[in-house]
């Protein structure tokens, strides 16, 4: 490791902590300072497994590394980023950036007050394949997205909107520039105290239209993004990395062209998008001000929900009251 190498620590020994320790050694631009996680004994065995340092207090992490990652849960992400920030350091914090929006605020304006790095973990961004999918968008009209996982308990500090959809809310963005100006949404609890499946609909200024589901009570694991645009029909498929483009031609023909996609796993595009930023001092493509969009939009979706939660309650309560109480033939 030359004098350049940036030390980078990941806070959170979760699953995804784990992942980011892995990519962290696996790099060879990086050197991996350690790990720091509240549950002292996840942190030893994380260290152990990766062969580096256990902290035991966030200033004693802080104090040893460069850069971090934070990746602890999204309750926590608020708190934990900016004493990190404050502290000096570039940090990565993982998907959602916070839980509100005012949280987000925080996080960003302790980046900007010291100039410091951030970025945010929305990963599909550097799925090789959702960067095909940009290079040929023209006028996208329609967006099918599907997001379905099979149930852990990873996560459920938060809703589907915030744990899966998300990802798909920043694409969407990320592709049309600017925000819808409808949101019509549907959520139910199924296996959690908050909504685990998730439908909808967006309308975006100019007449594109986007429906997505995302679901973690799934028993298969989809994830699926289509666009329709003049002449043109365009499928990603994340976890493949394969772009299909189905286009026809000035004579009628119909053409699949599948998109050339150049296979890297995602997790390390991004880390590498991370000491990019570091070294050159620049914005991130997926910066703080990007990730506020998408939760911006989460929180009009969950808000939504909730209103359609109310009407079927009001419905229940309704057929309820029809039917009168059970007899006893």
């Amino acid at each position: 490791m030359n004098e350049s190498t940036t030390l980078v620590g990941v806070c959170g020994a979760g699953a995804f902590g784990r992942n980011h320790l892995r990519v962290i050694r696996e790099s060879g631009r990086a050197g991996l300072a350690g790990v720091f996680d509240i549950d002292e004994a996840r942190a030893g065995a994380a260290a152990a497994e990766f062969g580096c340092r256990a902290f035991h207090s966030l200033d004693d992490f802080a104090g040893h590394c460069q850069a971090a990652i934070v990746a602890v849960p999204t309750a926590a992400h608020c708190d934990v980023a900016c004493r990190l920030l404050d502290a000096g350091l570039d940090v990565l914090v993982e998907k959602p950036i916070a839980v509100t929006l005012e949280e987000a605020r925080r996080i960003i304006a302790a980046a900007s007050n010291r100039g410091r790095i951030l970025q945010v973990g929305h990963l599909e961004r550097f799925n090789p394949a959702v960067a095909a999918a940009r290079r040929i968008l023209t006028l996208p009209l329609f967006f099918e997205i599907h997001r379905l996982s099979i149930f852990t308990p990873r996560s459920l500090d938060v809703d589907v909107v915030a744990d899966l959809m998300i990802h798909d809310l920043d694409i969407l963005l990320a592709m049309l520039g600017r925000m819808p100006d409808e949101v019509r949404a549907a959520g139910i609890p199924v296996l959690s105290g908050k909504a685990d499946i998730a439908n909808v609909r967006l309308s975006f200024p100019g007449g594109c239209i986007a429906n997505l589901t995302a679901s973690r009570v799934s028993t298969e694991r989809v994830r699926k993004l289509r666009y329709f645009q003049p002449r043109q029909y365009v499928s990603v498929d994340y976890a493949r990395q394969e772009c299909l483009s189905i286009a026809v031609d000035e004579n009628r023909q119909v053409k699949f062209l599948p998109q050339a996609v150049t296979k890297q796993e995602p997790l390390k595009r991004q880390f590498d998008a991370f000491l990019d930023s570091i070294a050159s001092r620049e914005r991130p493509e997926v910066d703080g001000e990007a990730a506020a969009r998408a939760l911006e939009l989460a929180t009009r979706i969950v808000a939504e929900m909730d209103k359609h939660q109310q009407v079927v309650a009001e419905s229940l309560a309704a057929a309820s009251m029809q039917q009168g109480p059970p007899t006893i033939g």
